[in-house]
């Protein structure tokens, strides 16, 4: 029988917290149910990202997506038990401050619609550069003075003109990964150039037990559909060739067809509404070349 010492210890250490409080095992709950509801999870790191943008996009697409914000821990315990499908290296990497996207919709459409929502913040020393940061050639209505070291630093060429500092070519002062320099997010606050887009990025995205990263689902759109154009060019190209009849080759090859037979009724003297100014004009072509060489020859008639 425990002393009444023992009593008054045990009474007055709490006992150990073998649960989640109520409100993260609703959200547990959520995540599991969205997990088994849904095709696509999608992991987009929280840096940069504005709350106005989050309410936009949810607003935008309230009936193609969720999106919510979860401790990686109560995630990764609701979607095991929603049994996501080779869900190992998505958990390895499933760490910092995330938002989750539950949605139906393709991941690479996902990422358009998502660069399409972000903004452009000016930079901060520290910042790391996502594309090239270029500062245009022109004038910057800047006065000379200690700042054209900057530009200089920065690797930008400048002249006088007119008491402004003018650029004298576009100068890429920064490429994608370089980390942003206090003086250099100086200039360019001066130039009022906003290099850094802010909002959602396709971190990782797991859908059909495929885990795709976000190299794998980022698109240029611009790129892509010169390549498929290009490559339609071809393929009808090399049908008009292979004289292979499609919808979309078919009234080429009748074009083709049509010249090749108006070119043989003009050779062999064939005379139809559609040739006679051919073979007329090839006769008459002949008929001159015969007389020029005739006069070679020594004929002296008209």
């Amino acid at each position: 029988m425990p002393s009444s010492s023992q009593k008054l210890v045990s009474e007055q250490v709490p006992p150990k917290r073998t649960s989640f409080p109520q409100k993260k095992l609703d959200v547990l709950a959520h995540v599991q149910e969205l997990g088994s509801k849904y095709d696509t999870i999608i992991v987009s790191k929280l840096f940069k990202v504005r709350a106005s943008q989050l309410m936009l996009l949810r607003k935008s697409f309230r009936n193609e997506l969720v999106m919510l914000v979860a401790k990686n821990k109560i995630s990764i315990i609701a979607l095991k038990r929603a049994g996501l499908k080779n869900a190992d290296e998505f958990f390895s990497k499933l760490d910092g401050q995330n938002a989750l996207i539950f949605t139906n919709m393709s991941p690479f459409k996902l990422y358009l619609v998502l660069e399409k929502s972000k903004v452009t913040l000016p930079a901060r020393a520290g910042d790391i550069a996502t594309d090239d940061i270029i500062v245009p050639a022109g004038n910057t209505g800047i006065p000379p003075g200690p700042v054209l070291s900057e530009f200089k630093e920065a690797g930008v060429q400048t002249r006088i003109e007119s008491g402004s500092i003018y650029v004298s070519r576009d100068s890429v002062v920064a490429q994608p990964g370089y980390v942003i320099s206090p003086k250099l997010a100086g200039l360019l606050s001066r130039l009022n150039i906003k290099p850094i887009k802010a909002g959602l990025s396709i971190f990782m995205a797991q859908t059909g037990g495929l885990l795709l990263l976000s190299k794998d689902v980022s698109i240029d759109l611009g790129q892509y559909t010169s390549d498929l154009m290009r490559a339609a060019n071809e393929a009808l190209g090399l049908a008009v060739e292979a004289s292979y009849p499609t919808k979309e080759s078919m009234p080429l090859l009748i074009a083709k067809a049509l010249r090749s037979a108006k070119g043989v009724a003009a050779q062999s003297g064939y005379v139809t509404p559609d040739t006679a100014e051919s073979v007329l004009g090839l006769a008459e072509r002949q008929a001159k070349s015969l007389l020029d060489l005739a006069k070679q020859k020594g004929y002296s008639g008209s």
